[in-house]
């Protein structure tokens, strides 16, 4: 029988720091991942393939906190009332039951997290929810 240690002989792995910041708290030069990584060599899975896609676009993009979500969801929501055109085709159009769908799902996370905003959150949610479901109502009269 084999001893344990032959057993694993030529199965080893590496193990790579990916961390962005060091032991420290200093944010360091380069990934670590994209240095270890040959450029041939596919990722093993496809979440790890997306991740490292967010990954280098991330520096582009604002911080995201509570009231960017809920204008990125009203802003939805307004593409679909025909106010905004669509960002990928340019083209304005109006889609009511989904409109209806995004407007409830602001307002199902207002309820949701009712008590835990501070002052500017809950009154921003208020005016989004209050300014959408008026231009819905307006939208569908128009129809």
């Amino acid at each position: 029988m084999a001893e344990e240690g032959e057993k694993g002989e030529g199965k080893g792995f590496k193990v790579a720091d990916r961390r962005r910041f060091s032991e420290t708290g200093e944010a360091r030069e380069a990934a670590p991942a994209a240095e270890a990584r040959p450029e041939a060599e596919e990722p093993r899975t496809a979440g790890e393939k997306r991740v490292e896609v967010q990954n280098e676009s991330s520096d582009d993009l604002p911080g995201l906190n509570f009231s960017t979500f809920v204008i990125s969801l009203s802003t939805q929501a307004l593409m679909h009332l025909g106010e905004i055109p669509d960002p990928i085709t340019g083209k304005v159009a109006s889609d009511f039951p989904v409109a209806k769908q995004m407007i409830d799902i602001i307002g199902m996370l207002g309820e949701k997290t009712r008590g835990n905003l501070d002052p500017g959150e809950q009154q921003l949610m208020e005016d989004v929810l209050y300014d959408l479901r008026m231009r819905y109502v307006e939208a569908v009269k128009k129809r």
